[in-house]
């Protein structure tokens, strides 16, 4: 089957985040099945136009942007010529609105809809124009068929009028060659982690303003934020005042095994999210042997299940983000305990079966468009 993506990003690009692994890792597999996987995304700077990544084509054009307008031009000059079987639109940000203009069975791909979540990540303008342009594509992308990757995102899209029948729940996975126990050590002082890139809604703030908390009571705890993003510097910033230079790192962008040593490293970690598609970065953490205390926000609270391979709080209450990394610093047995069902539980999770479940949707709807 010949298969054409629509994503804004690929993984390398350095703002990639989950959607961008998901979408990676389950389209290599579905490459490796023997099926052609072309996909389209924006150019970066000192990026290739275009390269073969695991068996996936990528052509990359145009600045981050503005790459929605680019996306239609580029389908009706190049690739409507090319005989795709299918085309895949991971709906992310600002929709490309392809069921306006494509002419092959659609799969949408949707993490989570941002909502008024963006407004927490940009300036009112901004934030109104992305809110808008995803409101207003809604009503288009309902005719199509979407995978979703958790059942909170899944009983959101339900509530506002999407089809049971053509939204699919499909898990996503993990690299358990990458994401492993190593045999570092834990720390030898109480580390608390942070990873995934430093965005606003991401909330890495809420755990700065904790920190303090923790460690009037753990003089010695230290914490690490691994990750980069255009948020860096407000984060950085908040630490001075604070005065936590001396407690806090911010790694930068590090390579896949710098932060699966951390992982290992740590004794908590930690997701302050307002809102995800799933907790990938809470899995990884689990995989690695380290539990986690997350939001209790859509995704989140789908990739930790409360008291059993984590602790959830009530995301915005810094007082009590404290008070739950305390209890398992504190609380050496439970920490062990959930960090053991953690691991269990993340061994559940397989890009490979996620891929063959994918196919078999966009075989699906391939099927029924032959039909009509």
């Amino acid at each position: 089957m010949n298969i054409l993506i629509f994503n804004w990003q690929d993984l390398s690009h350095p703002l990639a985040g989950g959607a961008e692994v998901h979408l990676h890792e389950t389209y290599s597999c579905i490459a490796a099945m023997g099926h052609s996987v072309t996909l389209f995304c924006s150019a970066y700077e000192g990026a290739k136009p275009a390269e073969e990544m695991n068996g996936i084509q990528v052509i990359r054009e145009g600045g981050r942007f503005l790459f929605n307008f680019l996306v239609r031009k580029k389908y009706s000059t190049t690739f409507r010529h090319q005989q795709f079987d299918c085309v895949v639109d991971d709906v992310n940000k600002i929709p490309f609105r392809t069921p306006a203009f494509v002419r092959e069975p659609i799969l949408g791909e949707l993490h989570h809809l941002l909502g008024t979540s963006v407004f927490k990540e940009t300036i009112f303008p901004l934030a109104s124009y992305v809110y808008g342009m995803e409101r207003a594509a809604l009503p288009l992308y309902k005719k199509i068929h979407f995978m979703i990757h958790s059942p909170s995102t899944q009983q959101e899209v339900q509530r506002k009028g999407f089809s049971p029948e053509k939204v699919h729940y499909v898990p996503y996975g993990l690299n358990h060659q990458r994401y492993r126990q190593t045999g570092t050590a834990k720390s030898s002082v109480p580390l608390i982690g942070a990873l995934g890139r430093l965005k606003k809604y991401k909330s890495f703030d809420h755990l700065l303003e904790a920190f303090p908390l923790v460690k009037k009571e753990i003089p010695e705890a230290k914490l690490v934020i691994v990750g980069d993003g255009d948020d860096k510097p407000r984060l950085q910033n908040i630490t001075r005042q604070l005065r936590l230079e001396d407690a806090v790192t911010f790694t930068g962008f590090v390579s896949e095994e710098e932060k699966v040593s951390w992982l290992n490293k740590m004794h908590v970690a930690v997701n302050t999210s307002a809102k995800e598609g799933w907790g990938l970065t809470a899995i990884e953490a689990n995989a690695c042997g380290t539990t986690t205390v997350s939001s209790n926000v859509q995704g989140l609270r789908d990739a930790v299940l409360d008291g059993e391979t984590g602790l959830l709080y009530e995301y915005g209450n810094r007082i009590m983000l404290a008070e739950k990394i305390l209890f398992l610093l504190r609380n050496e047995p439970l920490r062990s305990r959930l960090a053991h069902n953690a691991l269990l539980r993340s061994k559940e999770f397989d890009w490979q079966i996620g891929a063959e479940k994918t196919m078999e949707v966009i075989e699906r709807i391939v099927a029924e468009r032959k039909k009509s």
